[in-house]
């Protein structure tokens, strides 16, 4: 059986969960390595570290699968943006389709403005840190997190804007200030770039990434401003 074969028979085992796994060279041939999702949600797919360590162990790995369920299999934003971090082929196979995709990276980048919301890849931390990668030349670090991971007991901005050289202020905000915001969470949970002239640029959850004004809405879920200034 071809590795493309056990592929398509594991999609359809996980269906209508998004499936996913690697293929490596194993003794001078591809050889398809299913992995365990541990993306929330149906239609989403995180790969297991674990399993990922141990596909290297097998061989060289030289491309990463997963399945599209009830949709074709051209990939999102998302996928096109994974792609290019992980510099790896990559195979979507569609069920019940029966259609497959192939791409490699080739220098794609989200939008700034108008890109999907699909965590973890992109939501409001991934758009800050492209902005300040596109707009400042500046490498922010990236956190593991979980769509929703306010509503689990994470605390992740307040935890991690040190370490991304942030610190809160109270004389802004300034051009490329970064507002946190709690909207509907025990925790700040949102994220906004500060653009001068009452607008901000952010990426709400579960719509388009978008420049808006700093209304009473924002203002009232306000909690902190933070400007980035990195210790020599």
């Amino acid at each position: 059986m071809s590795w493309r074969a056990e592929a398509e028979a594991y999609a359809r085992e996980h269906y209508p969960r998004e499936a996913c796994g690697l293929v490596v060279i194993f003794k001078g041939r591809e050889r398809f390595v299913p992995c365990r999702n541990q993306a929330q949600g149906e239609d989403n797919f995180i790969i297991s570290a674990e399993d990922y360590a141990e596909a290297e162990d097998m061989g060289e790995v030289v491309a990463i699968w997963h399945s599209h369920c009830n949709i074709g299999p051209e990939p999102s934003e998302a996928d096109r943006v994974s792609c290019e971090r992980s510099g790896l082929e990559w195979h979507i196979y569609a069920h019940p389709v029966d259609r497959w995709h192939s791409f490699i990276p080739s220098g794609y980048k989200a939008p700034l403005i108008g890109r999907q919301f699909q965590p973890p890849t992109l939501d409001c931390y991934a758009l800050i840190r492209d902005w300040y990668a596109e707009e400042r030349g500046i490498t922010l670090p990236d956190f593991d997190r979980a769509d929703g991971w306010w509503l689990r007991g994470g605390n992740l901005y307040l935890e991690n804007f040190g370490k991304a050289g942030f610190v809160a202020v109270s004389d802004g905000p300034k051009n490329g200030d970064v507002l946190l915001m709690q909207i509907a969470s025990p925790v700040p949970n949102h994220g906004a770039i500060w653009l001068e002239g009452d607008i901000i640029l952010h990426h709400l959850h579960g719509r388009l990434s978008s420049r808006d004004v700093f209304g009473e809405y924002f203002r009232k879920n306000h909690t902190h401003t933070l400007r980035h200034a990195p210790r020599n």
